[in-house]
């Protein structure tokens, strides 16, 4: 009985020590992912303002801390596919791609990212989808082209995202993502067709008057 009751126990035993591992493991996974989502926030933020060191810096220690979840997790899968290692991972890419698509430079794959390919699909859609309030500043700037291009990066994006057709058990909820950043192209799109058409009418305006303003000043014809 005694032997029965000491296998039993160490039977308990090893599962709570290695429940305590994983309880020890989360305990640092949730704040780091907190403060991975924090940063990137800020570095997205950085972006749209033009400082585009200052986002590169905040991604540096938002990878940092990235990289140290997903080592405290790595021997803990059930915690790893609890959803809040997804949510961190894909705010980080969300930023990375907004910096390149931004800055004109090749968007990162998953593996330079060292992250999931879910995670990344959805980052990278929720980029673009971020691309908007870029695009909106550049159009109060008056920079029509600039919003084109925009527009036309946000388009490619959807595009090819939309050829990604499995579950959303497996792509993490990619196609409702996508479905939001169609919502988000439409209005932007409709948002550059009235100023540019606008603009047009503007400058157009503006010929008449400058036209009409050099007749009315023109020396009189000699009789």
């Amino acid at each position: 009985m005694s032997s029965a009751r000491d296998h039993l126990a160490r039977i308990v035993r090893e599962v709570d020590e290695s429940l305590s591992e994983a309880s020890a493991a989360r305990e640092v996974a949730l704040p780091g992912c907190r403060k991975v989502i924090r940063e990137c926030g800020s570095a997205i933020k950085a972006v749209h303002r033009l400082r585009t060191d200052e986002a590169l810096e905040t991604l540096g220690r938002a990878e940092a801390t990235l990289r140290e979840v997903q080592r405290a997790l790595a021997d803990h899968p059930a915690i790893e596919h609890a959803g809040f290692l997804h949510d961190a991972e894909k705010e980080y890419v969300e930023a990375r791609c907004v910096v390149a698509l931004v800055g004109g430079t090749p968007l990162p794959t998953p593996t330079e990212l060292h992250v999931g390919g879910p995670a990344y699909l959805r980052g990278l859609a929720e980029a673009a989808s971020e691309l908007r309030r870029h695009l909106l500043d550049r159009l109060r700037d008056g920079d029509l082209d600039r919003a084109t291009e925009l527009l036309g990066l946000m388009d490619d994006v959807y595009d090819e995202l939309s050829t990604v057709d499995h579950p959303d058990a497996v792509t993490g909820g990619l196609r409702r993502t996508l479905d939001a950043l169609r919502a988000v192209l439409e209005r932007s799109r409709g948002d550059l067709t009235t100023t540019t058409l606008q603009t047009r009418l503007q400058r157009s305006l503006d010929s008449v008057r400058e036209a009409l303003g050099d007749r009315g000043t023109a020396a009189p014809e000699d009789h």
